[in-house]
């Protein structure tokens, strides 16, 4: 878990660079948009809309593109309806892969992911064709700062948490599904408010590489998060620190 924790460190330390491109605020108001279909407009009420907000902000999108998406995922604005799409497939060397899309054109979306798959000499696979590699966990991260990590990691053992990660002075906390909450809730008692929370998908099933091949899949698939509608790409790739050190290069 720890080289997908230091990969993940990496993508967001490129978040500046991805700031520049056109494509991450279109990213950000969708998920925005679906967090306030599935949760309401009111940022108050709705943890999941008021984190993509956030995110949002910290991104320097305009306060006009937020409450659009916001108008948008509640049926107030312009623009087709969007609907939250997960595919499953492989990569190169076959890694497997489950990636969430939120997008207004399924054929669209199908077409750029086999494009990019087929690039990556991998292909688009059936439903449950790679579901069962991975399990669902909540995940939270947020800067560690002055707090000590002993505290952090009490805390969120106490909450139900699985596992806590520390890297490059940021704590991940995993968790079950059902624990989401009673984490969330003592992170909120200690007045942290994480970065990231959400239900995402951790491979129980690693596919181990040799360093080379595993930075050609690692830039495959952050080729295949750039698409448009592509929101998150989850693998069962093992990165080592030998190829983490390649990527870094």
């Amino acid at each position: 878990m720890s080289g997908h924790s230091k990969w993940s460190t990496i993508k967001r330390k490129k978040g500046a660079a991805d700031a520049k491109r056109g494509q991450l605020f279109t990213r950000l108001a969708r998920e925005i948009a679906m967090a306030a279909r599935e949760g309401g407009g009111d940022a108050d009420t709705n943890f999941k809309l008021r984190l993509a907000v956030d995110k949002a902000r910290a991104n320097n999108m305009p306060k006009d593109n937020i409450q659009r998406a916001i108008d948008r995922g509640t049926g107030a604005g312009e623009g087709g309806a969007l609907e939250q799409l997960t595919y499953e497939g492989y990569g190169g060397h076959g890694v497997a892969l489950i990636i969430e899309c939120v997008t207004d054109n399924r054929n669209r979306t199908v077409s750029d992911l086999r494009r990019a798959l087929t690039k990556a000499g991998g292909h688009l696979g059936e439903t449950n064709s790679v579901a069962w590699q991975f399990q669902r966990k909540a995940y939270f991260a947020f800067p560690v700062g002055d707090r000590n990590p002993d505290d952090i990691f009490e805390m969120a053992v106490d909450a139900g948490a699985d596992d806590v990660l520390f890297t490059d002075g940021v704590a991940e906390i995993f968790a079950a599904v059902e624990a989401f909450k009673s984490v969330i809730d003592k992170l909120r008692a200690a007045n942290i408010q994480p970065e990231e929370a959400e239900l995402r998908m951790e491979a129980t099933n690693l596919a181990e590489l040799g360093p080379e091949d595993t930075v050609k899949v690692m830039r495959a698939i952050e080729e295949i998060e750039e698409l448009d509608d592509v929101q998150k790409v989850y693998s069962n790739l093992q990165i080592t620190e030998a190829a983490l050190a390649a990527m870094e290069a």
